[in-house]
């Protein structure tokens, strides 16, 4: 009683108290009491009390649910049937609401369902004892409807701490009940008031998927109920949800086929059919033309392989689409656009078509069907081209309206893509071309004239660039005409510059592309002048034509440059962003890369120059001034000197450059070593010069690795362990390098291994971690000759050991994929010569890293983490066969019996035995995900397994 007061004076002060610390306070209080195993007692006692409040029967509700979904297992076997009388009185109490507590009750009785044997639950099973509880207290059939709505949407709910035997035997047990329960339904639709919740029940039972034959459906009393209701004044939400499972129902994969369901389908189909002149009825609610929109969206998406074969009925069904696509409000258009993309592929794909036979009948009827689409498509692009066109008032919509807008412009762009398989590229751009010319024909040079039509048919075109023959010469070229006289307005200006970059590919190939060159780098001038957004547009433009266009822009160098120039050092007009200047880097760099090597050197040192200059300057001033500068002011240069050493593919004049711009390095790397966002970027810089230029770095290599090797000791940075990484790849397999990478490895990870000597360390180093392991993994890969023989490998392994159950993702991928690639080594180049080795430091440990990974498998990581554990487990088995086997025995005969069963435990020993055998590791992963899932059912089992297992202690001995 005292603790029942607890609860309501807890409930008080979290919805009434002034006092937000008091609030959180109770908040915890209450969340703290619904673990305990008095929750089950006193939540059933306030229940049951007719003086507790709403809030209370609220709270009471839902900790009861939790508690039968997660908790049963603490109650003991006698406890049920109380238990199950106590849940079926409440449901009498609330039959006429709280409708929440109600449905909380309802799913609580649901869970235990799915707990309960149908022959321990007794008459019957649940389905049985619900129709017999109907019969006897008619007048609470409100409660007891909702309970047989709830009951399938149960079946899969893994809050409902089951076991998988247990949850498929459910699904058995409402299979074999559903003639009871759609009698149970059926009976109840002579009660008027409560039609609405019979067809609600109906619709969750339909989304089972249990095969009930077509032929009993078609002439079902609650199909014909959800059918009837169609036809209604106001449009029944219950039936649509009916009609709409019946509609995938029919074209379920596993219905025996489509011709299977053909007397439902004739049923179904003329009756949303007749639904048509609805959508454009102005009396109709938008709610009712949604909900019919979604009928015809639904029988799309289900028939669409039938519709596309382009029968006369079929197209019946696709006009309904064209009018649901043509609807003002784009929430209901777009429901359409799933089915037009799905209608593509199938149209477009040769395996549609492979049941007509030879090569000639398979382009006859792709012919064939693509042409009887093609009206529907061409109707198509007219109908949502106007859909992206800016609002009027766009400028003053909130933000999130501006987000859903950008949206909008998404998918309608992957529409018109569509649309482009289906009629061709050049038939797409000319519908588009000639709203181009309507909308430039309204629209003046001045900046006020309404530039909205013409940048919505820009945006169109170049949605579908890609789609665009390169070497297409009537429409495009009257396109790149028309770009010059356009109204200098901002967002009108933006569209422009990214159409000129889409279709930089066509610039290149056309025959008179290069002509309109000048003019439109002159557009991305302006638009690098006009504003952000349309600095950003026109710099990803010039990168893509620098690409494209670049062995034509070759003799243009200089004036590239002056552009470029202006727009990194910042002292022009352009309003080109830090970030976005990274496309004039990479542009400039793409056409450096297509001169003579002794003119790319040149070029090289230029376009490095507005980058080298600042820094040179900052050294000059001194260790001190150098020291106190903002991160930034430094890593806006190395940025661009990365993106340059990346880009500029000439191995040679990088190795000069990175060897003439050492010194700066050097000294940047001895004043700044402390701070990770400088290190970061510069270290990104080195990586792309050794990347680019491999062995040719020749001395400066050793000077940069020497460096590292020292700082990394003193500021434990993990991009230097990235940038060694890089090294290891071009050079781990050069024995000339042999001595100096041995040195350098031990050297790094042994320092990380006296940082990482603690799961906390690697928490609150997450990056280290990461970067060490990944440069592990890089070195098994590209030099094990190396790896394995030095002192580090041992005290690796028992790193990698002590931190695979960190939480961070990237770091704990890294370690699980390290210890991988250990039992993997025999499938490495170079491994099979140091298996012995690997070997004489992973058996001693065996046991551990088994019962570790075991920890992993069963809730020590989040189940994200399975796949990822579950291929290190079978690597371990597969190279360890019979040991690794007799390891996983110990581990799991940890496990208690109250956790896992001796079946569950003998399935997944059966999937690693399979695995030591070379059995195929899809078909092992089902056992495996089992047992994990029996150990993760509710937080006190976790708890059992983990404390049993106890993964962060290396030294406990397993007890068979």
């Amino acid at each position: 009683m005292e603790l029942q007061n607890t609860v309501k004076e807890a409930l008080n002060a979290l919805y009434h108290h002034p006092d937000d610390a008091v609030r959180m306070q109770a908040d915890r209080w209450l969340q703290d009491f619904q673990r305990t195993i008095d929750a089950w007692q006193v939540a059933d006692n306030l229940l049951h009390d007719a003086s507790s409040n709403q809030e209370t029967l609220i709270f009471c509700s839902q900790t009861l649910r939790s508690k039968v979904q997660r908790d049963f297992e603490e109650l003991p076997s006698e406890a049920f049937r109380p238990l199950r009388d106590s849940l079926n009185t409440l449901l009498k109490t609330f039959h006429k609401g709280p409708p929440k507590v109600r449905t909380q009750i309802s799913l609580a009785v649901a869970a235990l369902a799915v707990h309960v044997p149908a022959d321990d639950w007794g008459d019957g099973g649940i389905i049985n004892w619900l129709r017999d509880e109907m019969n006897s207290h008619p007048e609470f059939i409100p409660s007891f409807l909702e309970l047989l709505r709830v009951l399938p949407e149960e079946e899969f709910n893994y809050k409902i701490a089951a076991r998988p035997d247990r949850r498929r035997q459910f699904e058995k047990e409402l299979a074999s009940a559903i003639d009871t329960a759609l009698n149970i339904m059926t009976a109840c639709l002579n009660i008027n008031e409560l039609k609405e919740q019979v067809l609600e029940a109906f619709a969750s039972w339909l989304r089972l998927r249990h095969r009930i034959p077509a032929s009993t459906l078609s002439s079902h009393p609650l199909v014909l109920a959800a059918l009837s209701s169609l036809n209604s004044e106001i449009l029944s939400e219950a039936s649509v949800n009916v009609i709409s499972e019946l509609i995938h129902y029919t074209a379920a994969r596993n219905s025996g086929g489509v011709s299977s369901e053909l007397a439902l389908i004739q049923v179904i189909v003329p009756q949303v059919m007749s639904l048509k002149p609805q959508l454009r009825d102005p009396s109709k609610d938008e709610e009712d033309i949604k909900a019919i929109a979604r009928l015809f969206s639904d029988m799309g998406d289900a028939y669409v392989e039938l519709i596309a074969t382009g029968s006369d009925e079929s197209m019946l069904i696709v006009h309904a689409l064209l009018e649901v696509a043509s609807h003002p409000e784009f929430d209901i258009a777009s429901m359409t656009f799933n089915f037009w993309h799905n209608l593509q592929m199938i149209l477009t794909e040769r395996e549609s078509y492979l049941a007509c036979g030879n090569e000639t009948s398979i382009e006859a009827e792709k012919t064939r069907r693509l042409q009887v689409f093609r009206s529907s498509y061409e109707s198509l692009v007219s109908l949502v081209t106007f859909r992206v066109q800016y609002p009027p008032d766009y400028f003053d919509i909130s933000m999130e309206d501006q987000r859903d807008f950008k949206q909008t412009r998404y998918a309608v762009a992957d529409v018109l893509i569509d649309a482009a398989l289906i009629l061709g590229g050049e038939p797409t751009l000319k519908i588009l071309y000639m709203k181009l010319v309507e909308a430039i024909s309204h629209c003046g040079k001045d900046q006020n004239s309404d530039w909205r039509p013409a940048e919505a048919a820009l945006y169109c075109i170049k949605a579908i660039s890609d789609y665009v023959s390169d070497i297409e010469a009537e429409v495009m070229p009257q396109i790149m005409s028309l770009l010059p006289k356009l109204p200098n307005q901002p967002q009108l200006l933006q569209t422009v510059c990214l159409t000129i970059g889409a279709y930089s590919k066509w610039l290149d190939a056309a025959s008179n592309g290069f002509s309109y060159l000048p003019t439109l780098i002159d557009i991305l001038v302006r638009g690098m002048s006009m504003c952000e957004d349309s600095a950003a547009a026109a710099a990803l433009a010039f990168r893509h034509i620098c690409n494209d266009c670049k062995k034509k822009l070759c003799g243009s160098l200089d004036g590239l440059f002056q552009i470029y120039q202006t727009a990194v050092i910042g002292e022009g007009p352009f309003k080109v962003s830090a970030e976005d200047s990274l496309h004039l880097v990479e542009a400039l760099s793409m056409v450096i890369t297509e001169l003579p090597s002794e003119h790319a050197k040149k070029a090289l040192e230029a376009v490095c120059l507005p980058s080298v200059a600042p820094l040179q300057e900052m050294i000059n001033q001194g260790p001190q001034v150098l020291g106190q500068k903002n991160a930034r002011e430094l890593t806006v240069h190395f940025d661009r000197l990365a993106n340059i050493f990346r880009y500029v593919n000439h191995p040679e004049a990088v190795a000069d450059a990175i060897q003439r711009l050492w010194p700066i390095f050097k000294a940047i790397f001895d004043v700044r070593a402390w701070d990770m966002r400088t290190m970061e970027s510069l270290c990104r810089a080195c990586k792309n010069a050794v990347r680019t230029s491999k062995r040719l770095m020749g001395v400066t290599i050793g000077a940069m690795l020497e460096e590292i090797q020292g700082l990394y000791g003193q500021h434990h940075q993990p991009c230097f362990l990235y940038l060694s990484s890089e090294v290891i790849k071009i050079f781990g397999s050069d024995p000339s390098c042999a001595n100096y990478l041995k040195v350098l490895i031990e050297s790094l990870f042994s320092h990380t291994a006296c940082l990482l000597t603690k799961i906390q360390d690697f928490t609150s180093r997450p990056d280290i971690a990461d970067d060490c392991f990944l440069l592990a993994s890089r070195c098994i890969r590209y030099c094990p000759q190396l790896f394995f023989p030095s002192t580090v490998f041992p005290s690796l392994v028992d790193c990698a050991m002590i931190g695979i159950t960190v939480q961070h993702r990237e770091a704990c991928n890294s370690i699980l994929n390290f210890v991988s690639d250990i039992f993997d080594l025999a499938n490495s180049t170079n491994g099979e010569s140091c298996l012995s080795i690997r070997d004489s430091v992973i058996i001693p440990r065996g046991p551990t890293i088994t019962r570790i990974l075991v920890a992993c498998l069963t809730g020590a990581l989040p189940s994200s983490r399975l796949e990822t554990v579950t291929y290190a487990l079978l690597a371990l088995t597969r190279a360890y066969g019979l040991k690794a086997l007799e390891w996983a025995k110990e581990c799991v005969s940890l496990i208690p019996s109250t956790a896992v069963t001796e079946l569950e435990r003998t399935r997944f020993l059966q999937a690693l035995s399979d695995a030591a055998s070379g059995a195929n590791m899809n078909g092992l992963v089902v056992p495996i995900d089992e047992i994990s899932e029996v150990c993760r059912r509710n937080r006190t089992v976790q708890e059992i397994v983990q404390g049993a297992l106890r993964p962060l202690d290396l030294n406990i001995v397993a007890v068979s």
